[in-house]
């Protein structure tokens, strides 16, 4: 069984939009609410994840304004939301007791950041023994600005790393038609 997972989609990463920083995907929102609306529709799980911060100066902090989550990644019913403190969404949570509880053996990655938690929780998930496809165009990727490297430099070799031995890598709208 598959499931859509949702990584650190909170306003503290369309806040880092709005400062200018140089990003990658500003529709991954939308591109994760189409997923999420087809995954809905179907009767398949969608997860959600975010990351708590326990410095009260940082914007994943969770009485920051940056904490909730966006529309795009807002839970409904009783889809599962596992608040992580480290990069990995499976090295502080139970994700990984909660997917093989569930039987599901695949997982659809979306979210924020690329070369992160995205990255991070992708490596993870296939050292695991989950099937792992990341979503490239529903994957949100910023800069490094004390590095001067771009965002669609980093980004780029980053999926290019994912997808040679961790993780298929597809786009939006092949996830859709499936």
């Amino acid at each position: 069984m598959r499931a859509l997972i949702i990584i650190d989609m909170q306003w503290a990463v369309q806040h880092r939009i709005e400062s200018g920083r140089d990003h990658v995907n500003p529709q991954a929102p939308a591109r994760i609410a189409a997923l999420v609306a087809a995954f809905r529709r179907q009767g398949e799980p969608v997860i959600h994840v975010r990351h708590s911060d326990g410095d009260p100066a940082s914007p994943f902090h969770a009485a920051a304004s940056g904490y909730p989550p966006m529309p795009c990644a807002e839970a409904v019913d009783d889809e599962p939301v596992f608040i992580k403190r480290t990069s990995s969404a499976f090295a502080s949570t139970g994700l990984e007791a909660h997917l093989r509880e569930a039987g599901i053996t695949d997982l659809i990655v979306t979210g924020a950041v690329a070369g992160f938690c995205v990255d991070s929780t992708v490596r993870a998930g296939a050292d695991l023994g989950f099937r792992m496809t990341v979503v490239r165009d529903a994957v949100i990727g910023f800069d490094l600005p004390g590095d001067r490297l771009s965002a669609r430099v980093i980004f780029d070799v980053n999926m290019a790393l994912l997808g040679a031995d961790f993780a298929r890598i597809v786009e939006t709208d092949a996830v859709l038609s499936a």
